[in-house]
């Protein structure tokens, strides 16, 4: 895990943001892992991890996970990309994911659906969903959302300051530049296509679910064996509409944290300019010539 060896901990100024600071290189598994949901961002995988916990599975590891929660996170996944598209490092094992995933008992959303093979084969006991969407709507909404981000010059440059942007960025695009083979205007529906396919023809039938958000509470629950939620409506977090306006919101926090950091060099040198100066006068004071 080179990559997630440039780990530093989080700066006592980022006070504008509540992001956690967990270094996940010291953890083990804590819960089972029970279903890997291995369809692509903006197929309903918000809403997924709303009804995931709602029928009270511990955590569905999400993008959200290492973008503004534990911004940590984005170095292994770093090194997990870095293994796969470019050879460098070791290919993440079933304890290597354990170690990033060991707190929750399901996943969805990118990057991990990169890792649909490896997955599967480090939990050959999990179930897996697929959630799916019309593939002409799916790309107009990764283009006004996700890729919008990726394309964000404020978060680029936030990057080189910002504790948490300096980690989520890079990882980000580099799932962009590889899974979707660095042109995702033009590639992402292919890409997007072959991807339901390849995880078809990976999982027996029996232990795959293709769903849509839209299904409700009856396919999941049946496929899942867990009893239907009493006079609750399946969840729909749509988050594309504010998406633009958070993010913009997330990088002012950033900003602010980085020139809070910068407040107290400054303070700390001001400070430091000033007890120089009041040294030498006092010396000069009591020892004239």
């Amino acid at each position: 895990m080179a990559y997630a060896s440039k780990y530093t901990p989080k700066p006592h100024t980022d006070i504008f943001t509540s992001d956690t600071d967990i270094d996940r290189r010291q953890c083990t598994r804590t819960v089972p892992m029970k279903v890997l949901l291995l369809g692509c961002g903006r197929t309903g995988t918000t809403s997924m991890r709303a009804a995931m916990k709602q029928l009270g599975y511990v955590d569905t590891y999400h993008m959200m996970n290492c973008s503004i929660e534990n911004p940590p996170d984005a170095l292994l996944w770093m090194d997990a990309l870095r293994a796969k598209y470019d050879g460098v490092g070791q290919p993440f094992t079933r304890k290597d994911w354990d170690k990033l995933l060991g707190n929750s008992q399901a996943v969805c959303d990118w990057p991990a659906c990169a890792f649909a093979k490896e997955l599967i084969e480090a939990y050959p006991e999990a179930k897996v969903i697929l959630t799916g969407r019309d593939v002409d709507s799916w790309h107009a909404s990764v283009m006004r959302t996700v890729y919008w981000r990726v394309t964000d010059p404020e978060l680029r440059i936030l990057s080189h300051f910002s504790w948490a942007a300096s980690m989520y960025y890079p990882m980000l695009k580099k799932f962009f530049d590889t899974f979707f083979e660095g042109d995702f205007p033009n590639r992402g529906k292919q890409v997007f296509t072959r991807h339901y396919e390849e995880v078809r023809n990976m999982v027996p039938k029996e232990r795959l679910l293709e769903y849509r958000v839209t299904d409700g509470w009856e396919p999941l629950c049946k496929f899942l064996g867990d009893p239907v939620p009493k006079d609750c409506p399946f969840p729909n977090v749509n988050d594309n509409k504010d998406f633009v306006v958070r993010s913009r919101r997330r990088n002012r926090n950033q900003m602010l944290n980085v020139a809070a950091r910068w407040l107290e060099m400054a303070v700390l040198f001001g400070l430091g300019l000033y007890l120089v100066f009041y040294v030498q006068w006092y010396w000069f004071s009591a020892h004239p010539r």
